[in-house]
């Protein structure tokens, strides 16, 4: 799933790509992603794209008094097209969820691989009118993102803390790849209490967040779409990793799988040595 650095560079370089252009087509192609329908996806033909913005882990393309949403989810992308084709887009089966021509003669496709279909398409007003926007806590990337706010956000929340790291009302556009890697580097046992962290897990916890995210910003940003995908894997240190290496202990990296996704971590660094139990894998063995 995109997170908040290949999302920034996605809306920075859309941002470079469709500022002060005029949409001169916007045609759905996956009925079921749209969650609006007033205004219609087609007021934003005519538009003047002014801006194009993040917001947690959701993209927004302001266009007139319009903003067009979007949440890629696992399987969505934006791919950026020098010519849009001509043809009109016939809503199907296939991957295609919306087509935006612009002014230029370019413009850009909105996909979604896989069978789940959890891509959302909005177009609205304000943005804080699609809930998952409303309902977002601190963004690590803010100027005013502090130590202090961090602490407040932790000390109100229940569960472990790769959990906690993941919701989106507690911080903003952290998934479950960047929580593997920030909590690697903080040392952090996955499943420990987000409520009991000590001030000095805080503060390790803090600076691997800030410095993580930041590092995987800057790496992205200047990408072209395509190729921020496969940034986020070069980057990542431990997810994903299952059976290698760790890159500062040399310990092997070991995996707990759930229904339908897993976390990595690396005993050495994060559990004082000992393997996590993976309920799926030791009923595997039985």
């Amino acid at each position: 799933m995109p997170e908040l650095p290949e999302v920034e560079a996605l809306a920075v370089f859309l941002r470079e790509q469709c500022a002060g252009q005029e949409v001169a087509r916007a045609e759905v192609g996956a009925l079921s992603a749209l969650k609006t329908f007033s205004p219609p996806v087609e007021a934003l033909v005519g538009q003047n794209v002014a801006d194009v913005r993040r917001f947690g882990k959701h993209v927004a393309i302001s266009a007139g008094d319009l903003w067009l949403v979007m949440h890629l989810a696992r399987g969505g992308w934006v791919h950026w097209r020098e010519k849009v084709p001509p043809a009109r887009v016939r809503p199907g089966r296939g991957p295609l969820a919306l087509r935006v021509g612009l002014s230029s003669g370019s413009g850009f496709d909105v996909t979604e691989q896989g069978t789940e279909k959890r891509l959302a398409l909005w177009v609205v007003s304000d943005p804080t009118q699609v809930e998952g926007v409303a309902r977002l806590g601190p963004d690590p990337l803010d100027a005013g993102f502090s130590l202090d706010a961090l602490t407040g956000a932790l000390s109100a929340s229940t569960g472990n803390i790769k959990t906690v790291l993941t919701d989106q009302a507690v911080l903003a556009g952290v998934g479950n790849a960047y929580s593997d890697e920030v909590l690697h580097a903080a040392r952090l046992s996955p499943y420990k209490p987000a409520a009991k962290l000590t001030g000095d897990e805080i503060d390790r916890l803090y600076e691997a967040l800030v410095a993580i995210l930041n590092a995987a910003v800057q790496r992205s940003v200047g990408l072209a779409a395509s190729g921020l995908k496969s940034e986020k894997k070069t980057g990542l240190a431990v997810h994903g990793r299952t059976g290698l290496p760790c890159p500062v202990c040399g310990d092997t990296i070991r995996e707990v799988s759930f229904s339908s996704k897993s976390l990595q971590y690396c005993p050495t660094c994060q559990t004082g040595g000992r393997p996590l139990a993976d309920r799926r894998l030791s009923r595997l063995l039985k």
